[in-house]
């Protein structure tokens, strides 16, 4: 008998030593589209990540993809991502429109794009995404031009990449 709870000590305490580690990434998408002349940006941040920022730094209770949630978010989203996130194409700093966001599953997807962009050679961005409220937070970043497709992880220390065509 004292074996057995010898061995179950054995399996037990090495499993309660690990407690449930949260991971912080986003996903930012950029991909040019010459026929559009624009670039498309598609961002996917988790659903709690996100209302936790929006919550502290703007004194609100978002209660996103509920009956409760706020009606007029889109305007703390296009807020938030105006302040920080920041685009230069071919080097001269560029702003983007919101076109809106989606919710699927615990995921926020929101949609930017950069217009009148009649060709493409850099990009470089500057994403603040979550990183004030969650220092651990990495925001990987992929590009695509044509069949060219470039990834960056970026941190709180190392916040901006270019990507040179």
């Amino acid at each position: 008998m004292k074996l057995n709870k010898t061995i179950l000590l054995l399996f037990i305490i090495p499993l309660l030593s690990f407690s449930a580690h949260k991971y912080y990434l986003s996903l930012t998408q950029i991909n040019y589209k010459p026929a559009s002349k624009s670039v498309q940006v598609i961002i996917n941040v988790f659903m709690d990540d996100i209302e936790i920022a929006l919550n502290k730094d703007n004194a609100i209770d978002l209660k996103l993809n509920t009956k409760k949630e706020l009606k007029n978010n889109d305007v703390y989203f296009k807020t938030y991502l105006k302040e920080n996130l920041q685009f230069k194409v071919d080097g001269v700093v560029k702003e983007f429109t919101y076109i809106g966001k989606e919710y699927e599953g615990d995921l926020v997807y929101f949609y930017l794009e950069i217009e009148n962009i009649n060709q493409l050679k850099s990009i470089e961005i500057k994403n603040n995404i979550l990183v004030k409220h969650f220092p651990q937070q990495q925001n990987l970043t992929k590009c695509k031009l044509g069949d060219t497709n470039k990834t960056v992880l970026l941190t709180k220390e190392e916040n901006s990449a270019k990507f040179k065509y």
